[in-house]
């Protein structure tokens, strides 16, 4: 029955009998008797109360549909409200489900394209990094070395210096390069990119630990590519906003799949609105159909934790830039090339074992 019907014939049952009751034994005389006043306020009372619950049995999926809309979240898939009521209202709960439905699959796609996009971006300035750069600063570190070497004693010490900071520069471009694009992850495997990126991240100030399974199944292209990123992100917000002295990453087999957490002994995530690099991670777990949470640790600090299903499960028009063929040598410590293709085969991940406790 449709609403607009409901809604009436429930106000009209209440009038119905309200005029049963005037026409009834129940009189009303001039002036009104206190009985007959005591008996009008319990009548008008009882019918607003029948009025009331009517309503509210009724319009109840409304509300629970209402909840749903304002905590609805599409970085957070699959809450869907309960359909109930019957009519027009379960047909419009059914259709938001319908809506949300679309709408996941259409963020999940828009979404793999614009990291698509992303990593072919990181792709091209860390290219443009390595080859015209790096070239030019080793260039000019071949020609002041020629100058050093032909300079007068009182100028020699200056072009040295000089020596230095081009060399630093040099090795800061190629740090940035190798973030940019993982090269390491795409010639020796998800373990050893994990462990060269704790080691990257760790130093003075922050001391990180990795422990990796050895027994890990087997992992596609697009799955630790994600896995990678989302690592980064979580010892990247660890190191500027953490302020933590000990971080954790660890990977290991899990049922159903593997799971990486990101945890440290820093402040702690706080009652602070998601950033930007959380989004990405959520942006990114989608893409292989994981799930991601982040929380504060039981010990204090953050924990970023991802739960990757295995075999993933991709959006129908998941985009991710796989490895090209021809890859820069792995001596430069430079990322290889990729494009955008199809999903590479299935690569057994590199062993990898857990260090010993400290």
């Amino acid at each position: 029955m449709p609403l607009f019907w409901r809604i009436f014939l429930l106000n009209a049952v209440v009038l119905i009998v309200a005029t049963a009751l005037l026409l009834g034994p129940v009189t009303v005389s001039t002036p009104v008797l206190l009985t007959e006043a005591a008996v009008l306020t319990v009548g008008l009372a009882a019918m607003l109360v029948a009025n009331a619950l009517l309503l509210r049995v009724g319009l109840a999926p409304l509300q629970r549909l209402t909840r749903a809309m304002t905590t609805t979240d599409l970085l957070r898939p699959g809450h869907r409200p309960a359909v109930g009521g019957r009519g027009e209202i379960a047909e419009l709960i059914t259709t938001f489900n319908t809506m949300l439905d679309r709408l996941e699959d259409e963020r999940a796609t828009s979404s793999a394209r614009a990291l698509s996009a992303q990593e072919a971006e990181r792709r091209r300035v860390a290219r443009e990094l390595h080859d015209e750069v790096g070239q030019s600063l080793t260039a000019v570190l071949l020609q002041l070395k020629r100058a050093a070497d032909h300079a007068p004693p009182d100028l020699r010490e200056e072009l040295r210096q000089v020596q230095e900071t081009t060399r630093a520069g040099l090795e800061e471009i190629r740090r940035i390069a190798r973030r940019l694009r993982p090269g390491v992850l795409d010639e020796l495997g998800l373990a050893s990119a994990l462990k060269a990126l704790a080691t990257e991240f760790g130093g003075p100030g922050l001391s990180v630990q990795h422990c990796l399974d050895g027994d890990l199944p087997e992992l596609d292209r697009e799955t630790e590519l994600v896995i990678y990123r989302v690592a980064q992100e979580g010892l990247t917000n660890t190191a500027r906003h953490a302020r933590a002295r000990r971080a954790e990453l660890a990977l290991r087999r899990a049922p159903g799949g593997v799971e990486l957490r990101v945890r440290d002994d820093g402040r702690g995530i706080g009652v602070t609105p998601e950033g930007a690099g959380i989004r990405g991670m959520r942006e990114r777990a989608l893409l292989v159909g994981a799930r991601l949470t982040v929380d504060r640790a039981t010990d204090g600090g953050t924990e970023v934790r991802l739960a990757v299903p295995v075999p993933a499960r991709f959006p129908a028009h998941a985009l991710v830039p796989v490895r090209e063929a021809t890859p820069v040598p792995v001596r430069e410590a430079t990322p290889v090339s990729v494009r955008e293709s199809a999903p590479a085969p299935v690569r057994k991940s590199a062993p990898a074992h857990a260090p010993p406790p400290p």
